[in-house]
């Protein structure tokens, strides 16, 4: 377990300089802005291409469940996936032409989404296995988002400094140095056993998983999740309206995001003394009631000591409800196809987070005229209209990290 925690500390560092949200986010989208006179519903639509790669991760979870490379369901393919990785962030370094950023950063996206697959399946097998699913999530976020704040004061200042194709190629190359780090370590840190193809295990498995997507239990928490993260983003329309109303430096909204993370930094110290011990719905039920004050919060937005304080209460709201939502898709994942089963459902709260992401978008250019106060209230229904389906996923007092049998038992 102690290997693991450090294991999953290096891989969502590398995860939170490496996404497209990352170290490269701000830079592109100045970039984009700047260089090409893009607006936000064209960045939006942009950026979306990324999330297709995270949309289709069960398809790399059911292949590493079922064909082991090299003898090893996930670690060699974590090793080549991040070996990728590095060869198309130095690709990024060398162009400035949307298409060929889009192809480029387009294969980042399926290393990162790959390897975060196949570390999600062993955040599953171990979390059910020492019953502490919600201990590794909080593991994951906690770094990703150590990474983040980097990733944030990092690109900021890197605006700051630099031209804004320098900038964009620095974010890059930085961040190409990123999985070395995981390629270096993955052996020795991951215990994984030997295996090989087995005819009669992969019917065995498929009729279980069959039996699990049969399920109502499962399906529920698929619903849950897609209504809880289909949330008109605030994300592009929030960055418009600093950048162009309230006029703030670009290494400062840089600063924004770090300090977004530092919420969720102190949000993860917090859950693991004090909040770990919740049973699951009274954690979703806090996380929802915490994410509808946090969203509304921004109706204050007036300046940047007001931005500052909603950052960090936002990062917090997410961490919590992060922790809580990724928990409940590993204790519903059933056994023999983790990698896939988790992956369906957190591709669900990608599809969701994305059509919310565009959604937003429009709704600030086209049917708000570029006011942020309508979508703010917009968002935050959205996410209070989640409580209404807690109720339905009957988790009386399962704790976190208590497995539920979704096939049946």
């Amino acid at each position: 377990m102690r290997r693991l925690m450090v294991f999953f500390g290096i891989v969502y560092v590398v995860e939170g300089l490496g996404q497209t949200g990352g170290l490269i986010a701000q830079p592109l989208s100045y970039f984009l802005k700047e260089v090409h006179g893009w607006t936000a519903v064209q960045v939006t639509a942009f950026l979306t291409v990324f999330n297709l790669p995270w949309v289709i991760k069960p398809v790399y979870g059911l292949i590493s469940d079922f064909v082991p490379l090299f003898g090893y369901r996930r670690k060699s393919y974590l090793i080549i996936a991040n070996v990728a990785a590095v060869g198309a962030f130095l690709w990024v370094t060398q162009t400035t032409v949307p298409s060929q950023l889009a192809f480029a950063l387009l294969l980042t996206a399926y290393a990162m989404a790959i390897s975060s697959t196949l570390c999600g399946a062993l955040l599953v097998e171990n979390g059910q296995k020492f019953g502490d699913s919600g201990r590794l999530v909080n593991q994951q976020w906690l770094w990703f988002n150590v990474a983040g704040m980097a990733a944030s004061l990092g690109g900021g200042a890197l605006i700051q400094w630099l031209s804004p194709t320098s900038a964009l190629h620095a974010a890059a190359f930085i961040i190409a140095l990123a999985p070395l780090a995981l390629i270096a370590t993955t052996w020795p840190l991951v215990d994984e056993e030997k295996s090989s193809i087995n005819l009669q295990e992969l019917k065995n498995t498929l009729r279980s998983l069959g039996d699990a997507f049969r399920r109502r239990e499962l399906w529920i928490v698929a619903l849950f999740l897609f209504v809880y993260y289909f949330n008109p983003g605030l994300g592009t329309p929030l960055y418009y309206h600093m950048t162009d109303d309230l006029k703030f430096p670009q290494v400062y909204i840089g600063i924004l995001a770090a300090i977004s993370s530092a919420g969720w930094i102190v949000g993860s110290l917090l859950y693991d003394r004090f909040l770990d011990g919740l049973s699951s719905r009274t954690l979703l039920n806090a996380s929802i009631a915490l994410g509808t004050v946090a969203t509304a919060s921004y109706l204050m937005l007036s300046g940047e000591v007001s931005a500052a304080i909603l950052s960090f209460c936002a990062g917090f709201s997410s961490m919590l409800a992060t922790v809580a939502t990724l928990t409940l898709a590993a204790d519903f994942s059933p056994k023999r196809s983790e990698g896939f089963a988790f992956a369906v459902l957190l591709s669900v709260t990608n599809l969701a987070t994305s059509l919310a992401d565009n959604v937003g978008s429009l709704l600030y250019e086209r049917a708000f005229d570029k006011s942020l106060a309508p979508l703010i209230l917009v968002a935050a229904s959205f996410t209070a209209f989640a409580f209404v389906l807690v109720p339905m996923l009957r988790l009386g007092d399962k704790r976190q990290g208590q497995a539920v049998d979704a096939t049946g038992g």
